[in-house]
């Protein structure tokens, strides 16, 4: 009698399950007597930052970054000769970002949307600063950026910009400088740099910076919601503050993957 059961033509489940365990709600840890815990973190401090180029064999440059829940792959690609007929004097760079169906808290389509284009404009325009384009004529470098998990579009655009030049240079394609780059939000009268998507739910205004230490040159800035011209001059100078720090990891990164070639 068990056999007429047994369905072959399925992949049939364990006959015991449990029911999976997840981790408390940052978002009432944040509430009340612990708002300015933020899990450890101060007002100033970044997520830690896990960084690896060189990770697809395929593509010319490509890096992974992960930073606590926010977690990334990118591939660069090029340069390569444009398919346009025109000439151009100067080369072009495609910035795709897509996110994956799991990698939100409601499963995404696969399909592009406009959020996964307003990311991709966002990279692109902080990163076209720092490439010598003149130098490639009739050429396009093409940047594909995979978000497998989401924890705030800050966050995304922040660890996406970082990952893209980080493949960038690991693609050896010529460039002026790495980039690098870090949000802040205003909690409360405070400044908390690089917040979560549950930290940004409690703020009135953002500010994302994407900066260039070698040089000391601001490549791109974004802000949403209210900020005083006190409050956005604060957040951009924390912000390159801490983006000296996240330039350090980047170099050693890239310098410890050209030793292991």
């Amino acid at each position: 009698m068990a056999q007429a059961l047994f369905d072959r033509r399925r992949v049939n489940g364990p006959e015991e399950s449990f029911p999976p365990v997840y981790d408390s709600d940052e978002e009432d840890e944040l509430s009340g007597s612990n708002l300015n815990t933020r899990q450890g973190r101060s007002s100033a401090d970044i997520r830690p930052i896990y960084l690896k180029p060189g990770l697809i064999n395929q593509a010319n440059g490509s890096a992974y970054i992960e930073t606590e829940k926010t977690k990334i792959a990118c591939a660069v690609y090029g340069p390569r000769q444009s398919r346009s007929t025109t000439y151009n004097e100067k080369g072009k760079l495609n910035v795709e970002v897509k996110f994956a169906p799991f990698s939100c808290t409601r499963r995404r389509a696969p399909m592009r949307d406009a959020e996964d284009r307003s990311i991709a404009v966002l990279i692109q325009q902080a990163l076209i600063p720092s490439l010598r384009l003149e130098l490639l004529p009739k050429s396009t470098i093409d940047v594909f950026i995979v978000i497998i998990e989401n924890d705030g579009i800050e966050g995304c655009v922040a660890s996406g910009s970082i990952a893209a030049s980080t493949a960038l240079a690991n693609a050896g394609i010529e460039m002026l400088g790495l980039v690098t780059s870090c949000a802040a939000s205003v909690v409360n009268e405070e400044i908390w740099l690089d917040p979560t998507v549950n930290e940004a739910r409690l703020t009135r205004g953002t500010l994302l910076l994407g900066f260039m230490p070698a040089l000391g040159i601001v490549t791109n800035v974004w802000q949403t919601g209210q900020l005083t011209i006190e409050e956005a001059i604060k957040s951009m100078e924390l912000c390159k503050e801490r983006c000296l720090d996240i330039h350090s990891v980047v170099a050693q990164a890239l310098l410890d993957s050209a030793k292991e070639q």
